[in-house]
Formats: structure tokens, sequence, C-alpha cells
């Protein structure tokens, strides 16, 4: 079986269309996680990217779309390695908003990290975050 980073990185470069049209490929993510209401690739779709790419390597999921979910998945880590699972905050700390994605690294100086993600700027890729927002590391168990 493939791994959380190998499944997260073959799907690298998927993107939104534009308009009324929507990607099939992020709308099946939704599908194959139990989510088939979700009919459009405008719904905020990290949280369905990490339960898809979790399924996918057959590790424990958080089966919900709120990013902050994932706080509550597998065990918590303090030095996270490449295919553990990132948690940050998005707009402030205590809000419900966050951002979830596999963790590639940190910058040299530590002030960034290295996530890859999905929708992130609407598509699969790699994109840093300032390190300071920063919620949590999980590693996952089989699931």
């Amino acid at each position: 079986m493939k791994t959380v980073l190998e499944i997260a990185l073959s799907q690298y470069g998927v993107r939104e269309k534009k308009g009324k049209l929507h990607n099939p490929i992020i709308v099946n993510y939704f599908k194959e996680i139990g989510h088939r209401w979700v009919t459009t690739d405008e719904t905020a779709w990290c949280s369905a990217f990490m339960n898809w790419v979790a399924l996918k390597a057959g590790k424990q999921k958080s089966g919900k779309l709120n990013a902050r979910s994932w706080l509550l998945v597998g065990r918590q880590v303090t030095t996270p390695q490449q295919g553990d699972v990132v948690v940050l905050w998005r707009e402030r700390k205590h809000s419900w908003k966050g951002h979830v994605g596999v963790f590639i690294g940190y910058s040299e100086d530590q002030k960034q990290i290295y996530v890859l993600g999905g929708n992130q700027n609407n598509q699969v890729n790699i994109q840093q975050y300032p390190a300071y927002r920063l919620l949590g590391f999980r590693e996952l168990a089989n699931a």
C-alpha cells in the first residue's frame, strides 16, 4: 500500500475549475469519503482531500470536513516526520477555521512550514505557512 505522502503527491496539480464547471476529481474526494451531498469544487476541500488521502493509504480519518477535526485523529507528535498531518489555524488562533495537509518540512530558519495539501490556492500543491500558525502535528495509525 502507498504512503500518505505518495498518495498526496499523486494528486499534485489537481485544481478547481472556474465558473459553473467543477473538477470531477475534487468532487470525487467528497464522494469517496461519504460526503455525497457536496457537488462543487467550491466547497472548502482541504479536509476532504486529507480524508481521501488517509482512506487510500489505509490510515485513520477524521471523517469531517473541518480542518481542526484532525487534531483528534491519530497520535500527537512534537517532532513530525515527513508525511505526518499538520493542522494550522486560519484567521484567528481561537476561531473554528483552519487548514490541514501533509507535513513536508520546515524552512532552514524554522519560521515556515511546508505543507502538501488540497485547496491551497484552489489546487493540490506544496505551500509554505508561518510556523506560528501551527496547532499540531498528528501521526496516523492504520485504520
